[in-house]
Order: structure tokens, then C-alpha cells, then sequence
């Protein structure tokens, strides 16, 4: 009887010890942002191997991220606008591209146990090319309103970034708007990257583009940008 009590009695302490005990499996954590690391933010990529006289192979490099299985490398021709993407297990990937031509890009960091993804900074950088020995600033990225946008009528303010190669300088910028796909200077040499209080009215589509100058005598072109008016 005595040993039956002391088992009965081991099983409660047993029981109540594992109790509080908490076996609800944990989520999976979200994917991290990968940092890049080359090409150079704003740099001028020369280390490429050349494929040909218009083309040449960029190697993209970035640290890991934690939680990431797959990244997917995202590409912008800033010339041209299109967009390429690639995927890789790997912390870098050689791409072919233009030469003499500005580009920008991010890695997404993918993970596939969860949806949630992260996407890194977005880096800009010029593929270098023959016979040159300055680059065009960087093309003026359009923050406000952006691209085919309905807005109120009244008053509204353009906006947009502005960046050039290291060591190079920006002079200012050239803004074209107006109701036709070919917009008048509106204004001219203008150091801030904003035009305020622009007065637009009902019923009209607007359009416009912002020309980057820089102190070498170069300029680079936003491409047209255009927004309705309610």
C-alpha cells in the first residue's frame, strides 16, 4: 500500500511540474532585408566584364538575411524604365547589361515559410562604357503626383528626387508642365527639387517632366509624367 501511495503521489508532482509548461509551436520569422553591397550607391560600375561594345556582365553582391531561403534581384533601366527581376539561393548574381546606361536596384528577401517579404534599399549606379569620362546626373525620380493620378482641383505640388554619381555635382533643375504631351518651361534653373501651389483646374490632364543638370554641362531627362484633374 505504502509503494502504491508513493507512485500516485510521484505522478501528481510529475503532472504538476510539466503543467505550466507552454508546447504551442512558435511562427516562423519573417524574412530580414538584405544590405547591398555592389555596385557602389551612386557609383560608376567598371569592374564588369565586357560581352560587347554595347553590353557588359555586372556582378550584384549583398550580405544574407536571416530567414531568407530565396532573393529575388530587381533591375531598373533608368533610361528606358523597364524593369527585369531574377531569383537566386546565393548572395550575388551576374547580370548582363547596357553599357554607358544608369540603373537602380533592390533585392527582395523571400522566405518560404511565410509571405511576408523585405525588400532592401534601392541602390543607383552607372555601367560604365567607352569614351567616357563624365556621367549624366542621375534621371529626377517623380514623387508627386505620381504617374496617372486623380487629384482635386486647386492647387498642387510637384516633387521629386534628384542625385547624381559620386564626386559629381547637381546645378539644378529645368520643369516642364503643361495640358500637352509636349509641356512649356515653366520653370528654369530652380535649386529645389519641388514646385509648390500650382494652379490646376477641373477637367484637365496635366503633363510634365523635370530635365536634371549637373556642373559638367550634362542633363538627364525624368521622362513625361502626367495626372487628372476631378
Amino acid at each position: 500500500m505504502r509503494n502504491w501511495i508513493s507512485i500516485i503521489l510521484l505522478t501528481i508532482i510529475i503532472s504538476g511540474c510539466g503543467g505550466g509548461k507552454n508546447n504551442t509551436p512558435q511562427p516562423p520569422s519573417p524574412p530580414a532585408k538584405a544590405v547591398l553591397t555592389a555596385p557602389a550607391q551612386n557609383g560608376i560600375c567598371i569592374t564588369g566584364t565586357v560581352v560587347s561594345g554595347t553590353q557588359s556582365s555586372v556582378t550584384f553582391m549583398w550580405n544574407a538575411a536571416n530567414n531568407t531561403d530565396v532573393y529575388e534581384l530587381v533591375i531598373k533601366n533608368l533610361l528606358t524604365s523597364t524593369t527585369s527581376s531574377q531569383s537566386t539561393n546565393k548572395t550575388q548574381l551576374a547580370v548582363t547589361l547596357l553599357r554607358n546606361t544608369p540603373y537602380s536596384w533592390y533585392v527582395k528577401s523571400i522566405s518560404g515559410q511565410v509571405s511576408t517579404t523585405a525588400q532592401s534599399d534601392t541602390w543607383k549606379f552607372y555601367n560604365s562604357g567607352p569614351g567616357v569620362a563624365v556621367y549624366a546626373p542621375y534621371p529626377a525620380e517623380i514623387t508627386a503626383p505620381i504617374y496617372g493620378q486623380i487629384i482635386n482641383a486647386g492647387t498642387v505640388n510637384l516633387t521629386w528626387t534628384g542625385s547624381a554619381v559620386e564626386g559629381a555635382k547637381i546645378t539644378g533643375y529645368d520643369v516642364y508642365f503643361g495640358t500637352t504631351t509636349t509641356p512649356a518651361l515653366s520653370k528654369s534653373n530652380i535649386i529645389d527639387s519641388f514646385v509648390n501651389n500650382v494652379a490646376v483646374t477641373s477637367g484637365n490632364t496635366y503633363y510634365w517632366r523635370v530635365i536634371t543638370k549637373d556642373e559638367n554641362g550634362n542633363s538627364s531627362d525624368s521622362g513625361l509624367y502626367q495626372f487628372s484633374v476631378k
